[in-house]
Parts: structure tokens; C-alpha cells; sequence
């Protein structure tokens, strides 16, 4: 019996960590191994057959005010965590992401379980920006091994005295499965002459409060411009259901709400409107053109760039592969409904435009890897676990 322990938080980290419990079981198939996964993540990874000890999908934030609600529901189940690890010690330790709760968690396993392997895989974004100096090397210093699905994330990481490799993007393999074009805009209704935009406001609750109001008004402004437009709107999390429908009936926007339909949704766009976030990767994988945004609490970013000298050359998943502007983003005070219109219908109408991204994006996708990402890191961790 192998036993696997799992730390992730937020929507995209369960979601990529059920590829990742897929293909860990499809490994430990392949091996004849026994396997018990335990985690800390959401729905989808225990659908995918994970044990949850914690749902971690409903705690997860950006900033510092907008944290506070979540410091208790995460210390307890942090708590809860550690107390069983102490317990029941995993034959191997895998973090995903998940910054500060992961670090507690791996700092723990380090000096209290001292022969339990730890991966880290899809670490924290410190090639992008380092939250604190020391960030990076307490990171370096807990892992045994770190799986990277960026290039420059290897290359940073591996500097700084990580045993690394390279394992490319887990969302190669979640896009095998995605629908077509023609078949999304059949399944949905969308007719020749009409103009889908997706708008992706929220997987965490900050965003609905910061986002929701400002892509809302952007679509009504493009509705009022091309009235021929249809909006699509997939729910991330079911609680923001009734929020979202609220807001669009608000500002009278024809728009049809989806339940577990993302990848639908976005493969019927001719355009989406998207909050910054992994979400981002799957827009460009599928050839639709983007506006990235995204609001933080307004103290929150005076803070970040007066105390902590907060400054990222790009914000965007689609841009970090490159570290190129490919996708326009609008951050804090730029994301405004006239700037998010000016670029929307730039994409939408200017066919030069569309041509650059497409060729852009198809540079992108070179440097992601090959699929079989998910397949390729459950190797490495059930060979550190065997």
C-alpha cells in the first residue's frame, strides 16, 4: 500500500489536482500498486478518488484584507491536517501551490516526519515575483523534489538549489477532452450570425465583490455596440450562482448561465472577458481571444506597492509562458469598464488583431510541453513513495 498525501487549495488547484489523482491511480494501475490518496482540496479531486481530510475550494483568497476572513477555517484545518500527518505518515508529502498554508503544512512534515519524501508540484509563482525574502529558499529547502510546469519556473528554481524536472502544463491534458467549436456553439445554441462573449468573473469569493460589477457593466457597454452579442457564463463554485444571476438580471444582460460547463462555454467564444487566473491558459489553448483582468481591495494594493514593493511584469498565465504581452491585461485602476471595452472590441472587430494573438498563442503552446503531464509527474511521485 502506498500512501499519498495531497495539499492543494482553491478551484484550480482542484481541478489540477484531479488530474493528478487520476493519474496516480492510473499509474499505481499500471504497477500493481495498492494506493491511498488523503487531501486537502475539493469535489472534483475527491471525485477523482481522493479522501478529503479538508475542502480547501471555499478558504482561498488574494491580498491582505481580503484574507482575514479565511486565517481560522485555515488554521483549523491546517490543524486537523498536521494532526493526522503526525498519525498516519504518507509514504510521500505532495504541495501544490497554496503558498502559505503549504509551507506550514511541508515546514512541518520536514521536521516532524523527516524520512517522508515531499514534492512540490505547480510551486508558487517566486519566478514571478517573491512574496518575502526567504520565500524561495524555505520553499527549496522542504521539497525533496519539485515538478515544474513552466520552463522559467525550472530555471528559477533549479538556480536557487532545487532538484527540479520539468513536467510541463497539467492543462494539456485536461484540453484533450474539450469540445469543439462548431459542437460547443451547436450544444449552446449559438447561431451563425451571432457573437458569443464569455465572461469569467470569480472562482474566489473577493472576486465577486471586486469583478463581478465592472465585467457586467463592460458587457452591457458592448451590448449597447453590437447588439447581436450573446453572453455565456459558467459557474466556478455553485454558491455564486444566485449572486451572478442577481447582477446579470441588474444590468440586463442576455446571458446564459452554465453549470460545470467551462470548457464548452469558452470553446463557443468568439471573445472572453476573464478574471487573471489559470482559466486564462485554458481561453488561450482554445484559441479564443481574452481580456484579462483583475481588482484587489484597493488598501490592499496601496500596501503591496508602498510597503511591499509589489510589481509583476505580467499577471497572465498566457503571458508569463513568454513573458510577453500576447493577451491584454487591465490591473487595479486599469481595469475599467471603458479600457476593458476599447481592447473587447479591438479583438472582436479588428481582424489583424485576431491573427497577431492566434499566431501568438500558437508560439505559446510550444513551450508547455507535451501531454501526458499529469501521467509523467504520478510517475515520479509513486517512484519517490514506492
Amino acid at each position: 500500500m502506498v500512501r499519498i498525501f495531497i495539499s492543494t487549495g482553491e478551484v484550480s488547484g482542484d481541478l489540477q489536482g484531479a488530474l493528478l489523482v487520476e493519474a496516480l491511480h492510473r499509474q499505481a494501475s499500471y504497477r500493481h500498486l495498492s494506493l491511498e490518496i488523503l487531501a486537502l482540496g475539493g469535489d472534483r479531486m475527491a471525485a477523482a478518488g481522493a479522501t478529503l481530510l479538508g475542502n480547501t475550494t471555499e478558504i482561498g483568497s488574494v491580498g491582505l484584507l481580503e484574507s482575514l476572513p479565511f486565517i481560522l477555517p485555515t488554521w483549523r484545518i491546517q490543524r486537523q491536517a498536521k494532526r493526522y500527518l503526525r498519525q498516519h505518515p504518507p509514504d510521500v508529502l505532495v504541495l501544490m501551490d497554496y503558498l502559505g498554508p503549504n509551507l506550514s503544512i511541508g515546514s512541518f512534515v520536514r521536521r516532524n516526519l523527516p524520512k517522508v519524501p515531499i514534492v512540490y508540484y505547480i510551486a508558487p509563482q517566486n519566478w514571478v515575483w517573491s512574496p518575502s525574502p526567504g520565500t524561495t529558499q524555505q520553499i527549496v529547502s522542504i521539497c525533496d523534489r519539485l515538478l515544474a510546469i513552466f520552463q522559467q519556473e525550472g530555471e528559477f528554481y533549479r538556480k536557487h538549489g532545487a532538484n527540479v524536472t520539468w513536467v510541463g502544463h497539467p492543462l494539456l491534458d485536461r484540453l484533450q477532452s474539450a469540445p469543439s467549436r462548431p459542437w460547443a456553439r451547436e450544444h449552446l445554441g449559438i447561431g451563425d450570425g451571432e457573437r458569443a462573449i464569455v465572461l469569467l468573473p470569480a472562482s474566489r469569493q473577493q472576486e465577486i465583490k471586486y469583478l463581478l460589477p465592472v465585467i457586467c457593466e463592460s458587457a452591457r457597454q458592448l451590448q449597447a455596440q453590437l447588439p447581436n452579442l450573446r453572453f455565456l457564463v459558467p459557474i466556478s463554485r455553485p454558491g455564486f450562482r444566485a449572486t451572478i444571476a442577481r447582477a446579470l438580471e441588474r444590468y440586463s444582460l442576455p446571458a446564459t448561465l452554465l453549470d460545470g460547463q467551462t470548457l464548452t462555454a469558452i470553446a463557443a467564444a468568439d471573445l472572453a472577458i476573464a478574471k487573471s487566473g489559470t482559466v486564462n491558459l485554458e481561453i488561450a489553448l482554445l484559441n479564443v481571444p481574452q481580456v484579462v483582468i483583475y481588482r484587489v481591495h484597493p488598501l490592499t494594493m496601496w500596501a503591496g506597492r508602498r510597503f511591499l514593493k509589489f510589481s509583476i511584469p505580467f499577471m497572465s498565465p498566457p503571458n508569463l509562458v513568454l513573458m510577453e504581452p500576447i493577451v491584454p491585461e487591465l490591473l487595479q485602476e486599469a481595469a475599467s469598464p471603458e479600457r476593458i471595452v476599447q481592447e473587447a472590441l479591438n479583438l472582436l472587430l479588428n481582424e489583424a488583431a485576431r491573427t497577431q494573438l492566434f499566431t501568438h498563442y500558437q508560439t505559446m503552446r510550444s513551450h508547455l510541453g507535451e501531454v501526458g503531464v499529469s501521467d509523467r509527474a504520478a510517475a515520479v511521485i509513486l517512484e519517490m513513495g514506492a
